[in-house]
């Protein structure tokens, strides 16, 4: 028997085979200016509902607001497609009836940094291609194959990418150990990105639940610790409840990922979805002791 490819993670780009490749020819190969200008078109409403964005690490906007472009603008896409009008947004939704892909990915671009786009059968669709150069065209459109977009293989892919893009230094999560199954890294971006647990993502979460938290726990037993200065301020913002309970924090973290494959938590949404709410409130004290300084 032939062993079959594990199932997509979320937002992860979905294979280009014959016939995804045969029904992107058929519905959208026939106009590649139509469809970029209507790409361009969808943009700009996005541009104005969003360009009063704060500045991101500093710049305005569209500089870092890749996800927020991307999400805005799918989302306008599909309510477009539920009543297609036009040419483009016809042959859209026919692609899409005929079994076209069409979804949000999200991956590591070219070596360079993590990006948001879509993918529309066998084309890479690139709605916020200014968000890191912002003289770079708004929208870009390529074969997926030659996009250079590649999923996320693993957490030292992750961090690798991490450090070159954000400029960051990267610890064990240490701090909140509950949720370091699934958030086994803390990031630091001097001037660009407030310290963070990385990274609360769909793709990145069911990436540790995968191989059940293994890549996390060993990211947590060897990384490096945060120094002590860096841990007492973000112990300052992180409820009481999921900080560490002993003087070994490194062990803590190190046993919830064991527990949670011991429990087969990988496999439990209900679990997932109480650890993402307690991140959610961790972010909330953050914020609030930060407003507070």
């Amino acid at each position: 028997m032939t062993p079959q490819s594990p199932p997509l993670l979320p937002q992860q780009i979905a294979p280009v085979d014959d016939r995804q490749t045969a029904l992107t020819a058929r519905h959208l190969g026939g106009d590649p200016e139509g469809l970029y200008g209507y790409f361009m078109a969808l943009r700009a409403e996005s541009d104005r509902a969003l360009a009063g964005l704060p500045p991101a690490a500093g710049k305005p906007y569209p500089y870092g607001r890749c996800e927020e472009i991307t999400r805005d603008l799918f989302a306008r896409l599909s309510q477009r497609l539920a009543q297609p009008a036009g040419p483009v947004e016809r042959a859209l939704r026919a692609f899409v009836e005929e079994g076209g892909v069409l979804q949000s990915v999200w991956g590591v671009l070219r070596g360079q940094y993590f990006q948001n786009a879509l993918q529309i059968g066998a084309l890479y669709v690139d709605v916020s291609n200014d968000t890191v150069v912002v003289t770079k065209p708004k929208v870009e459109i390529l074969p997926i194959g030659s996009s250079g977009l590649v999923p996320v293989r693993d957490l030292d892919h992750f961090r690798q990418t991490a450090e070159r893009y954000w400029g960051a230094t990267l610890y064990a999560n240490h701090l909140a150990p509950t949720l370091a199954p699934l958030l086994p890294v803390l990031s630091v971006s001097p001037g660009r990105l407030a310290p963070g647990l990385q990274s609360a993502c769909d793709y990145m979460i069911a990436l540790m639940c995968r191989d059940r938290f293994r890549d996390a726990e060993r990211w947590l037993e060897t990384g490096p610790a945060p120094p002590a200065d860096l841990a007492a301020a973000c112990l300052a913002a992180i409820p009481a409840d999921l900080r560490p309970l002993t003087g070994q924090p490194r062990l803590e973290a190190v046993a919830a990922c064991r527990r949670a494959r011991e429990a087969a938590c990988w496999a439990d949404p209900d679990w997932r979805t109480a650890r993402v709410l307690d991140y959610l409130r961790l972010m909330r004290g953050a914020a609030s002791y930060t407003s507070g300084q």
